[in-house]
C-alpha cells in the first residue's frame, strides 16, 4: 500500500512524533511505500518529501495557517498527485498543518484515518485542563476559550483558538475522517462526550518495537526513575517534593523549562539527580536498573510511551490516576497508581513500590505481548482497508 503519514514535526520531539516515526519504520519493514507530510523545522530529520512541506510558521502564519493556507493546499495537493496514496494517516496536525489536509484528501476520495494524541478535537487548547483542573466547558460552549484565555498569546491567541474550533467543528471533521484511532479508552470517551459518534472510533494502543527491548536485564538497583518533559503538567514538582523524604535515589531524565529551576532548588540534595535529555541507548540501562518508574502527571496523559517502554523492560510503573495511565497498569502486578497531585499519597505508594517484590520477567513478557508492533500492525491494516469499521 501507499500510505501518507502527516504530523506537524518530523523529529523525536514528543510522543506524537515518536509514534509517527516508529509507525513509518514499521510500515517500511512490511514493504509499504511511505510518504511524510510535515512542517519545515530546524530540528527535523532529512526527508525525501520535504520539498512538499510548508515553511516553519512565522507570526503571520500562526494567525492564518490554522484555517488552511495556499502554501499548505498547493504543497499537499502536489504530494497527493505525485505519490497517489491509498491512505492518509493523520497524527498531530492542528495549527501548523491544520485539518485542511484531511478535507483535501477526503475530497480526493482517499481513505483518512486519524490517530488522536490529545483532546484538541473537543478542546481548543489541546488538554481539557484549566488552572490545573479538568475542564469540559468548550465541549458545549467554544467561547469559553476566550473567556478564560486558555491559549498561548492571551486574548488574541484564544480568539484564534475559538475561530479554529468553529472552522474545524465535529460535523466537518467527522465528514473528512473515515476512522479515528484514539490510543486509549479515556481519549475515546472524552471525545465522544464532546459530541463525536462512537461508531467512528477504534481504540488502538501505542506499540513497542520488540527489537528495541530485547534481552532486558532484570537486576534492580537502589533508585527509581522519572522520564519525560520537566514541566509543571508532568507533575515533576510533586515528585521531587515526595522524593526528598526518602533515602532512595530519584533519577530524572528529560529536559524542559523547569529543569534549571529544579536543579537550583535541589542543589546539594544527593538523592535527586537530574540527567537532562538522553537518547534511548543511553537511558535504557537506567530504566532496566530502576526499582520502578514514576509517571506523576497532573494533566490527562493519553497513552504514554514511557509506561509501555518501562514495562516492556520489566520495570514496574507507579502512575498517577489520571487520563489513560491507569489503563496501562495492573494494580500490584505491573505497578501501582496514586492520586494525581497528592504528595502524601505519592509518598505512601513510593514506599509500597519499594517494598513490593514484582515479577520483572513476567511484566516484560506480558508487556511485549500486549504492546507488540505486529499485533498493532494487523489491526491497523484492517482499519486501512475498512475492515471492522
Amino acid at each position: 500500500m501507499k500510505i501518507l503519514l502527516a504530523n506537524k514535526f518530523y523529529y523525536r520531539r514528543g510522543g506524537d512524533c515518536i509514534v509517527t516515526m516508529n509507525l513509518e519504520q514499521l510500515l517500511n519493514a512490511h514493504g509499504h511505500k511511505i510518504a511524510i507530510y510535515a512542517m519545515h523545522y530546524p530540528a527535523n530529520l532529512p526527508s525525501e518529501w520535504s520539498a512538499y512541506w510548508p515553511s516553519n510558521m512565522s507570526k503571520v502564519d500562526a494567525l492564518m495557517r490554522p484555517f488552511g493556507t495556499k502554501q499548505v493546499k498547493e504543497g499537499f495537493t502536489k504530494l497527493l498527485n505525485d505519490f497517489k496514496p491509498d491512505v492518509v494517516h493523520l497524527h498531530n496536525i492542528h495549527t501548523q498543518l491544520s485539518p485542511f489536509i484531511a478535507k483535501i484528501a477526503h475530497q480526493r476520495g482517499i481513505r483518512v484515518v486519524w490517530t488522536l494524541h490529545d483532546t484538541k478535537l473537543v478542546c481548543p487548547c489541546y488538554t481539557c485542563m484549566r488552572n490545573g483542573h479538568w475542564c469540559e466547558e468548550c465541549m458545549t460552549d467554544k467561547t469559553a476559550v476566550i473567556k478564560h484565555q486558555c491559549m498561548p498569546g492571551g486574548i488574541i491567541g484564544s480568539y484564534i483558538g475559538y475561530l479554529e474550533a468553529k472552522k474545524w467543528n465535529k460535523v466537518k471533521l467527522q465528514e473528512y475522517t473515515d476512522l479515528f484511532l484514539p490510543p486509549s479508552q479515556f481519549m475515546m470517551d472524552t471525545v465522544v462526550r464532546g459530541g463525536y459518534d462512537a461508531k467512528k472510533f477504534r481504540v488502538l494502543c501505542n506499540f513497542i518495537d520488540v527489537e528495541k527491548v530485547k534481552k532486558p536485564c532484570f537486576e534492580k538497583k537502589n533508585y527509581f526513575v522519572y522520564i519525560g518533559r520537566v514541566n509543571d503538567v508532568k507533575g515533576i514538582r510533586t515528585l521531587c517534593k515526595a522524593a526528598v523524604a526518602f533515602p532512595h535515589k530519584l533519577i530524572v531524565i528529560g529536559d524542559g523549562e523547569l529543569l534549571p529551576v529544579l536543579r537550583d532548588q535541589y542543589k546539594g540534595i544527593t538523592n535527586i539527580e537530574f540527567k537532562g535529555q538522553m537518547e534511548w541507548n543511553d537511558f535504557r540501562p537506567i530504566i532496566e536498573g530502576a526499582k520502578f518508574m514514576v509517571i506523576p502527571s497532573e494533566w490527562s496523559e493519553n497513552n504514554p510511551l514511557t509506561v509501555i517502554e518501562s514495562q516492556s523492560l520489566g520495570t514496574p510503573v507507579l502512575g498517577a490516576r489520571i487520563g489513560g495511565i491507569p489503563e496501562l497498569i495492573e494494580e500490584g502486578i505491573s505497578g501501582m497508581t496514586f492520586k494525581s497531585g497528592n504528595v502524601d499519597d505519592l509518598k505512601e505508594k513510593i514506599e509500597m513500590m519499594w517494598n513490593t517484590s514484582f515479577d520483572n520477567k513476567t511484566i516484560a513478557e506480558n508487556a511485549v505481548k500486549r504492546y507488540s508492533s505486529e499485533a498493532y500492525y494487523e489491526k491497523l491494516m484492517e482499519y486501512y482497508k475498512g475492515i471492522n469499521c
